[in-house]
């Protein structure tokens, strides 16, 4: 066997379909079209996503993925370990004195402490909320945990 009697499968290869080079090609006149219509004209037909008039699925649906929470409290996270490095012993940790130190921007946002880090002062934390294991740490120092709400 040589390369020049090498030939695709039978039936693998297909004459392209030559529309509009004369009637004697059987796609001739109209190219296979049909006479009249929509679909006969060029530029005719509906395009993608077309619904027969409907408000299409893409414009129905959202436009950004995922679901929003309004009502959601976004709380500013403060670690003990932040605590830890900015406070002096005895000192009362609120909303007021996080933001004269810059740990928050605003004192309005509920600030929550997290248990990130040790704790050895003795603190009073007056904050909206504070998870678990940063209340245990607290009050292990010695401090007390006090809801600002």
């Amino acid at each position: 066997m040589q390369l020049n009697d090498l030939r695709p499968a039978e039936g693998s290869k297909k004459a392209r379909k030559r529309v509009g080079r004369g009637n004697s090609s059987g796609y001739g006149t109209t190219s296979g079209r049909g006479t009249n219509g929509q679909l006969s004209r060029t530029g005719g037909g509906k395009g993608a996503g077309f619904e027969g008039g409907q408000t299409q699925l893409a414009m129905r649906l959202p436009k950004l993925p995922g679901f929003t929470n309004h009502s959601r409290v976004e709380y500013a996270p403060v670690n003990v370990a932040r605590l830890e490095a900015l406070f002096a012993d005895g000192d009362t940790v609120d909303a007021e004195s996080l933001k004269e130190k810059g740990v928050i921007k605003h004192d309005y946002i509920p600030v929550k402490v997290l248990g990130d880090g040790e704790l050895t002062k003795k603190l009073t934390v007056k904050v909206d909320k504070v998870s678990a294991s940063a209340q245990s740490k607290i009050e292990a120092a010695g401090g007390k945990v006090e809801q600002a709400c």
